[in-house]
């Protein structure tokens, strides 16, 4: 029995298999640690298989790649002057296969498949968690949070915040099914009740920053192109202000004290400022992709047992850039910000000149959240991770040809068989 190449390759008519690869790749970014090496060779088999289906669709032209694999590139690289080789060589081929795999999924994945696919898998990822989770002790402030099956609240709240704004963009971004609206609403009430659960601050920030960001979008993309690029100007001016007025008012204050949280953010800012003064060790290269939480370490084994990490590991410093200053120097610092800025830029651009645009929107959304992550987490510089995903497939959808992208989304139908339209 012969399966037709569009069946697995082709977006818009792949929305079955489509799903199943992200939801389940989704449950593997998540637990990937717990389940070990098996989950990772079932991750492969969902996305490499498919060059050999149709290598010409699924590759596609490279070429344009070139400044999303830049940053990767250089990871694999450092394992040359890294002050722990075999980390690194082995994290960075790592990190470059979950891009790659990611750069498939752009190539043959639409975004209404996306978001069923991440949706579902968010909900059994929230499911397991509750019923296989715990409560975890923070030393540091004294308190206790719910973790699910995770080391860390705020990996949860990540996961629970994906969950709302997918649910959020099948009905405010996406045209979908009336079906899949009554999926999303139990799938939504999931992810709210676990965000909750998680009391991670940085995850609800994140979360209601990045609703309101795509809710104003979503208005003004109410307007032509030409109204849009004025709103645009004004609001931000507007923004501007508005955001030094509340500093001066002392607005963090309250928020962090809303959160319960104090000015140095449980530990963060102290542990950005080792991070700073460890990349002054090697500015320009850094010390190696993974190579400076590495057991026998002196410098990583003092701040885990300052922070209380029993465990050695699975730890960072909680900002995107300072961790990549100290891994890779300035020069890994100004990759990794290339990627950041321009898919964030790229689909700003699209919002302002376009006129039908969400797939633009959703992949604002998930830029913003991003965005807003990567000074608290570093949700998009390891392997295996559902931000490394998300991003490098938006950067994917992005150096597509605009005349390809857009063609492939006008063919798709406007209701899919039982999922999201």
């Amino acid at each position: 029995m012969r399966i037709a190449k569009s069946v697995l390759v082709r977006p818009g008519e792949n929305s079955w298999y489509g799903t199943f690869a992200v939801a389940v790749s989704v449950f593997i970014f998540a637990y990937s640690a717990r389940f070990g090496q098996v989950s990772i060779l079932v991750f492969y088999a969902l996305w490499l298989p498919l060059v050999l289906v149709d290598y010409r669709h699924v590759i596609g032209n490279y070429a344009r790649f070139s400044w999303i694999l830049a940053f990767a590139l250089f990871a694999c690289l450092s394992f040359t002057w890294s002050a722990a080789p075999a980390v690194t060589l082995r994290a960075s081929i790592q990190y470059m296969t979950t891009i790659i795999c990611a750069l498939i999924a752009s190539r043959i994945i639409d975004t209404r498949t996306l978001t069923s696919g991440v949706s579902l898998g968010v909900g059994l990822v929230l499911l397991y968690s509750l019923a296989f989770g715990r409560y975890h002790y923070d030393a540091l402030d004294g308190s206790y949070s719910f973790v699910g099956a995770f080391s860390s609240k705020n990996q949860l709240g990540f996961f629970a915040s994906l969950g709302l704004y997918f649910v959020f963009a099948s009905f405010f971004v996406l045209r979908t099914s009336i079906m899949w609206r009554s999926i999303a609403i139990l799938l939504g009430a999931l992810s709210g009740y676990s965000l909750l659960a998680s009391s991670s601050a940085t995850s609800v920030i994140a979360t209601l920053a990045t609703l309101m960001v795509v809710m104003t979008v979503g208005l003004v993309l109410k307007f032509s192109p030409r109204s849009r690029r004025s709103f645009f100007i004004i609001g931000l001016v507007i923004a501007v202000a508005v955001a030094i007025v509340a500093l001066n008012a002392g607005a963090v204050g309250l928020i962090l004290g809303a959160f319960g949280k104090d000015t140095t953010l449980t530990g963060r800012t102290y542990l950005w400022d080792q991070g700073l003064r460890a990349a002054h060790e090697a500015p320009l290269l850094g010390v190696g992709y993974y190579a400076y939480w590495v057991q026998g370490f002196s410098e990583a084994e003092r701040l885990w047992d300052e922070f209380y990490i029993t465990s050695r590991g699975g730890f960072h410093f909680h900002n995107t850039y300072i961790e990549v200053l100290v891994e890779l120097g300035y020069v890994g610092l100004v990759l990794i910000s290339l990627v950041m800025l321009r898919v964030l830029f790229g689909y700003l651009r699209r919002l302002l000149t376009e006129s039908y645009t969400p797939q633009a929107q959703l992949m604002f959304g998930i830029a913003i959240l991003l965005l807003i992550r990567s000074f608290f987490e570093i949700d998009f510089m390891t392997p295996y991770t559902i931000g490394a995903f998300l991003l490098y497939y938006s950067a994917g959808l992005l150096a597509i040809p605009q005349r390809v992208s857009s063609a492939s989304q006008s063919q798709q139908p406007p209701v899919h068989a039982g999922v999201a339209a």
